[in-house]
């Protein structure tokens, strides 16, 4: 890669530098073209331009830094603060025949000492490091003695407070703008609204530097979301009906309800591996492995899983508790479906998330400040939970991005649309039950107090003989239950922490109890909603099939392909998307190439794995074929 450096830096203008990146993309990454803002993002900081970038997972950021690092003289210091991430994408380079390196605790010092024996003497062209390691005063000095093209900082959402994976870590990612004013920086995330992205440009010294913001839609991934009942029971149904075999990742709150799950997944039959900080790290690392490395695994984990995880099959994440933003939520179910193929985010969540993620907020030790955005943010991803419009619709607003339509055809409420009522009496009834029983109970009181129930409880306070009590046996208890979880999404109820989960009134309950503000509620129907999910909801009927999609008749030559694949990325030690992606062995059966010049021509085949994997590949076509 040596030579492209010096190539680029020869040329003058950014029409040298668009013709170096489009030939380096085909020749090196099999390309044949850029998508979305990639070739904008690329020719700026190849023309040593500062930027923030934001790109949904699966969009191509990695190219953004790894082209212009090529391009540019000198080696590219991408800073990361996942190793598993770095592996992977050093392997995804070394395959390609980019020299590339990481720089991390996982290195002895002998490996370290080699390492950066190279960046000094110019023979590498990207170098993966942590940011604690960077920071040192060794790997400082070792920079300044190093030929820098850029400074990468990817998952740069770590570096606000704002942000839903904070890391104190990144903070001191400002010494990069400090020590080395003239090398451009690329800051990189999928996940950030407003408030994130501005911190992130005042922390890394990008504030007069331009942002270039994709679309956060992805168009594959198909958002649901259910009232929680018996979630253990409702996670199998949803994986044995909609993704049985299939790879996925389940989100739980806490380690003992991952290793439940885990055992209740593994007790019906499927693969299940539990993931948290409580396992020891040979046994974490060896599940990790097995679910990048093997098909069909789903990893139970909590929020420490998951970011930087490059497998592109995951077909599904689901959510056993409320994650604790929107920002979390996209960040989490971003991981699912980053080859474009039909996907699903699926959550269950109830009453007792709201009171539990208020809890946790309340006794945290941020800032008055700290605690109302991140209520701000909980009430967001509630709302989003609630509504009864297009979940996509909301989604992408959350993030200041309008969709052409009202409608995406691909989340559950458009799929089967819920039916609105008016709720105003219903709303009245309940408020009523919480202001004159004191606002110091939970849901599960109001309703016995609602539907008539004469329990100890009811009793030992006399709320049996207040008016409020059976005026709501119109509904049963899981009606009463939506009608709760509404109000509180609206704002006309909220969660007292302090008082163990009881239900108070909001300055806006006043309109409602007067009857001033409307109320429409969503009218659960679940008989119907849930066939309709089933039945539409399929794997086969969540999107339409991408073009150059596998043709039945090549199942075969894909299964041949992929037997190949396993075996080389067994004996190089890498994942097997690492050797060739899905969507490239897809290509290889759809076209069939018969010489090395028409194999050359299917995305992901670059130079060096024509050179390594060429006659092989057509051999495997060539047997199919007979």
């Amino acid at each position: 890669m040596g030579n492209l450096s010096a190539m680029s830096s020869a040329r003058n203008g950014e029409t040298g530098i668009a013709a170096d990146a489009l030939s380096v993309l085909n020749s090196v990454f099999g390309l044949p073209g850029f998508r979305g803002a990639q070739e904008e993002i690329v020719r700026h900081v190849s023309c040593g331009g500062n930027c923030l970038v934001l790109m949904p997972t699966g969009g191509g950021k990695s190219l953004c830094y790894q082209l212009p690092s090529l391009l540019r003289e000198g080696c590219g210091i991408v800073v990361s603060p996942l190793i598993a991430l770095m592996r992977d994408q050093v392997a995804g380079l070394l395959e390609a025949g980019v020299k590339a390196a990481v720089l991390n605790s996982t290195l002895t010092y002998e490996e370290a000492a080699a390492v950066e024996a190279r960046l000094i003497s110019g023979d590498l062209d990207l170098l993966y490091v942590a940011p604690e390691r960077l920071l040192t005063p060794r790997c400082l000095s070792l920079l300044d003695r190093a030929k820098i093209a850029l400074f990468a900082i990817d998952e740069a959402h770590c570096v606000s407070q704002w942000g839903h994976d904070f890391r104190p870590e990144y903070i001191g990612l400002s010494v990069i703008s400090e020590r080395f004013p003239d090398v451009p920086r690329i800051a990189l995330t999928a996940t950030a609204d407003e408030l994130t992205r501005k911190e992130i440009a005042e922390r890394l010294a990008l504030v007069g530097a331009p942002h270039f913001v994709a679309s956060f839609d992805r168009p594959n991934i198909r958002y649901e979301i259910v009232e929680k009942q018996n979630a253990p029971a409702q996670l199998k149904t949803f994986i044995s009906e909609r993704h049985a075999g299939d790879a996925g990742i389940v989100y739980c709150l806490s380690r003992a309800k991952v290793e439940d799950t885990a055992d209740a997944l593994t007790a019906a039959g499927m693969v299940a591996l539990p993931y948290h900080a409580g396992l020891d790290a040979a046994t974490r690392a060896r599940h990790q492995d097995r679910f990048i490395n093997e098909d069909g695994i789903v990893i139970v984990a909590t929020i420490a899983f998951g970011m930087g995880i490059d497998k592109p099959d995951v077909r599904f994440v689901a959510h056993l508790d409320l994650p604790k933003s929107i920002e979390a939520y996209y960040q989490e179910t971003g991981r699912a479906g980053r080859d474009g193929k039909p996907s699903s985010a699926w959550m269950a969540y109830g009453l007792s998330d709201i009171v539990q993620q208020r809890r946790m907020i309340d006794e945290s030790n941020g800032s008055d400040a700290f605690k109302r955005v991140s209520i701000g943010k909980l009430d967001a991803l509630v709302a989003l939970a609630e509504t009864a419009n297009c979940r996509r619709t909301r989604l992408l607003g959350y993030f200041g991005e309008t969709q052409g339509s009202e409608k995406c055809g691909n989340c559950d409420n458009c799929v089967s649309p819920p039916t609105l009522r008016d709720g105003k009496v219903i709303a009245q009834k309940l408020l009523s039950c919480a202001y004159r029983t004191g606002q110091r109970f939970g849901a599960m009181h109001l309703i016995d107090v609602l539907v008539g129930r004469e329990t100890e409880r009811v009793k030992q306070f006399g709320h049996d003989k207040l008016s409020v009590f059976g005026v709501g046996r119109e509904l049963n208890e899981k009606q009463w239950r939506a009608a709760l979880r509404q109000l509180v999404a609206m704002g006309h109820l909220r969660p007292d922490t302090e008082a163990f989960g009881a239900l108070k009134l909001t300055e806006s309950a006043r309109g409602v109890l007067k009857g001033e503000t409307a109320v429409m509620l969503r009218e659960e129907t679940p008989t119907s909603r849930n066939r309709a999910s089933r039945t539409k909801s399929r794997r086969g009927d969540l999107a339409p099939r991408p073009a150059g999609a596998v043709k039945p008749a090549d199942a075969a030559l894909v299964g041949a392909l992929r037997a190949w694949r396993s075996e080389v990325a067994r004996q190089h030690g890498v994942p097997a998307y690492v050797v060739l992606h899905d969507s490239t062995i897809d290509g290889i059966a759809a076209v069939r190439p018969g010489t090395l010049s028409a194999l050359r021509g299917i995305a992901g085949i670059g130079d060096k794995k024509l050179e390594h994997y060429g006659a092989k590949l057509l051999a495997l076509v060539k047997a199919a074929g007979a």
